[in-house]
C-alpha cells in the first residue's frame, strides 16, 4: 500500500536529527510541528479507511459464516421433511459459500493485519507529536539563552577593544603629564638662572657703594 510506504518514510525520520539541522530552531520547530500535524492527518485519513476496509471484510465473513449456517439448518429441515434433493440443493450452496468463507477470511487477515500497522504508526506518531510538543518550549527557551550568551560573547569581545583604547588612552594621559613636568621642570631651571643673576646684580651694586664710601673717607682725611 501506497500509504504504508508514505507512512513508513515519515516515521523513520528522525525528528532530533531534524531538529539539529534546523538554521534557527525557534523559528522552525513551528513549521516542523505543523508539517508533522499535515502528515498526521493523512495518516490519521488513510488509518481510518484501512480499519473501514478490515471491518467492511470481517462483516462478509461473519454475513458468509451466518449464510453457510443458515443453509446447514435448511439442509436438516429438508432431510426431516423427507425432501432429500431439496437437502442436496442446500448443501450444494453452503460448499460454495464454504469456498467463499475461506476467501474472505483470508482478505480479512491481510486486511486487519494492515489496519493494525497502521493503527500503531499513526499512534507512535501522535505520541511524538505531543513529545515535541511537549518539548517545544523547552527548545525555544534554549535557543533564547543562546542567542543571549552569544550577545555576552560579543559585548565581552568589544569590551576587550575598549580596554585596549582605555589603556591607549591611560598611556596618552602619562605622556601628557610627563611633558608637563618637563616643561615645569625647565621654567623652574629658568626661574633659578634668573635670581642668580638678580643677586649678583645686587652685590655688584653694593660692591661699588662701599668703594664710593671708602672714596669719601679718604678724601675727608686729606682734608678735601
Amino acid at each position: 500500500m501506497g500509504i504504508l510506504s508514505r507512512f513508513k518514510d515519515i516515521m523513520s525520520s528522525n525528528i532530533n536529527a531534524m531538529l539539529d539541522k534546523m538554521e534557527d530552531p525557534s523559528k522552525m520547530i513551528d513549521q516542523y510541528l505543523r508539517d508533522l500535524n499535515d502528515d498526521l492527518g493523512q495518516v490519521k485519513s488513510e488509518t481510518a479507511g484501512v480499519m473501514a476496509e478490515a471491518q467492511r471484510a470481517k462483516r462478509a465473513v461473519e454475513e458468509c459464516q451466518d449464510e453457510i449456517q443458515k443453509l446447514a439448518d435448511y439442509a436438516g429441515r429438508a432431510v426431516a421433511a423427507g425432501n432429500d434433493d431439496d437437502a442436496r440443493r442446500f448443501l450444494t450452496q453452503k460448499a460454495e459459500y464454504t469456498a467463499k468463507l475461506q476467501n474472505l477470511q483470508e482478505a480479512y487477515s491481510l486486511a486487519d493485519a494492515n489496519a493494525q500497522k497502521m493503527r500503531q504508526m499513526h499512534d507512535k506518531l501522535v505520541q511524538q507529536i505531543d513529545e515535541l510538543h511537549n518539548r517545544k518550549d523547552a527548545i525555544k527557551a534554549k535557543v533564547s539563552v543562546a542567542k543571549t550568551q552569544e550577545r555576552i560573547n560579543s559585548i565581552t569581545e568589544k569590551m576587550g577593544n575598549t580596554q585596549n583604547h582605555i589603556s591607549a588612552f591611560d598611556r596618552m594621559e602619562e605622556k601628557a603629564n610627563r611633558l608637563l613636568d618637563e616643561a615645569n621642570a625647565r621654567a623652574e631651571l629658568n626661574a633659578e638662572s634668573d635670581s642668580i643673576e638678580d643677586l649678583k646684580s645686587k652685590y655688584s651694586a653694593a660692591a661699588s657703594a662701599d668703594i664710593e664710601a671708602e672714596l669719601a673717607a679718604l678724601k675727608a682725611q686729606a682734608g678735601k
